[in-house]
């Protein structure tokens, strides 16, 4: 953890009385209008390149750094009380929305322009609490097979030190995206 995450950790944890958290993203549309002209790779790299905005849910949950390869996507999540579940450890889901942007982005990295996916599941193994001393969340995606109707990938959730978090499979459908309009 660099002294900027552990100084922010410390703040986070010392503050009294209520906590507020204001965030702003850009037009989902405009996202959308890429899809089916560009290769899911493509459009990865274009969000990470700065070129397209990332979609909302990445400022929702505070995602940060993403890589992009074929078949293979990391995503950082630095962990903070806005996470927390009532037992003072980050939200099951909050780990099972990374794992599933982890794993759905890598089935994305592997399609051709004018394909798209969806997940049909997501089946999550937690295996030990995330807190603010967790600090940066890595989470890799992997797919293990691609057919031409379905794709199977995994992601992993590790800890700053590498210890692993969770772990999750996910089953995506593979379909044909509508022609894009002019």
């Amino acid at each position: 953890m660099t002294q900027t995450q552990q100084a922010g950790a410390v703040d986070e944890i010392a503050q009294p009385g209520p906590r507020s958290r204001t965030f702003t993203w850009s037009d989902p549309a405009i996202n959308a209008a890429s899809l089916g002209r560009r290769s899911g790779l493509e459009l990865l790299r274009s969000m990470i390149a700065g070129e397209l905005p990332p979609p909302p849910v990445m400022h929702l949950i505070d995602m940060t750094r993403m890589t992009a390869d074929e078949g293979r996507v990391t995503v950082e999540m630095p962990v903070h009380e806005f996470h927390y579940n009532p037992l003072g450890s980050v939200h099951g889901g909050v780990l099972s929305t990374l794992l599933d942007t982890a794993a759905g982005c890598a089935v994305h990295s592997t399609l051709p322009a004018g394909i798209g996916y969806t997940s049909l599941d997501l089946n999550v193994k937690f295996l030990r609490p995330a807190t603010v001393a967790s600090g940066v969340l890595r989470c890799e995606g992997t797919v293990l097979q691609r057919g031409r109707r379905t794709a199977l990938a995994e992601a992993k959730v590790l800890d700053t030190t590498g210890r692993l978090i969770a772990h999750a499979t996910s089953s995506c459908l593979i379909f044909e995206l509508e022609a894009p309009t002019a």
